[in-house]
């Protein structure tokens, strides 16, 4: 089984450690490469899978919105989000899924983020569409540096929510940084996580960014991009392989 990473940055990804281990576990000859790519190169890796050369691929930033558009077939959750993170090879067509949808559920309910919060939303991309379906039953709240983009999101996706200036604050929330602040250490604006009851950040880097930091400091429910990422990764692998996901080995390969 052939399966790659395809995004800009890849290089700090975790995901190939993480399928390498899961593959081993399950025994499962095959590879998971991280692969750099532009919107020509997606077109190409998105063929190779078309046509049999690879089985498969994980999709991150800045390209969901792409391998949406790329995809023969998605699935239902992806096409209200219109953003794929994981596509795989079914009969000769490509089929798009966003594992997203399912990570965040499940990391929810795993980190003990309040049930019936509003959720304040961060960002207008990929992410933050998979996060707007994901959460829908909640109160949705979206911020973005461009306002238009997040009133867009919400009628993509069909959402009823309401967008906030950004930087921005809301009493009794949790917060979800879907934006790629943190990566590279930088940190959400500060007075986002005044009165919040939680916090998920999609993204991570080398070390633990300063609003995840910040968070934990205020003492309230939160959950970081490595929990993202392995509850993804699980989902994503379920595709691909039919098999269960040996979480505990994928958990133990970051």
């Amino acid at each position: 089984m052939r399966l790659v990473l395809l995004g800009d940055p890849v290089d700090h990804s975790r995901s190939p450690a993480i399928h390498r281990a899961a593959l081993a576990a399950a025994g499962i000859d095959g590879s998971y490469e991280a692969r750099r790519v532009d919107e020509a190169g997606m077109v190409v890796a998105v063929d190779e899978i078309r046509y049999g050369r690879l089985d498969g691929a994980n999709v991150t930033m800045p390209h969901k919105h792409l391998a949406f558009e790329l995809a023969d077939r998605v699935a239902e959750a992806a096409l209200r989000s219109g953003a794929v993170n994981t596509l795989v090879r079914d009969k000769g067509q490509v089929w798009g899924y966003n594992s997203d949808i399912d990570g965040i559920r499940a990391v929810w309910i795993k980190k003990g983020l309040p049930d019936e919060a509003p959720v304040f939303i961060l960002g207008s991309g990929g992410a933050a569409a998979g996060t707007a379906v994901a959460l829908a039953e909640h109160t949705v709240m979206i911020s973005a540096r461009r306002p238009d983009a997040a009133t867009d999101l919400l009628t993509r996706t069909r959402v009823d929510g309401s967008v906030l200036p950004w930087g921005a604050s809301v009493d009794g929330a949790v917060v979800v940084n879907a934006t790629p602040l943190g990566m590279k250490g930088e940190a959400i604006p500060a007075e986002v996580l005044d009165g919040a009851v939680g916090f998920l950040d999609l993204t991570y880097g080398p070390d633990e960014a300063p609003s995840v930091s910040r968070a934990r400091t205020l003492g309230i429910p939160v959950a970081d991009g490595r929990d993202m990422l392995l509850a993804q990764a699980a989902v994503s692998f379920e595709i691909w392989t039919g098999v269960k996901a040996p979480i505990d080995v994928m958990s133990t390969a970051f």
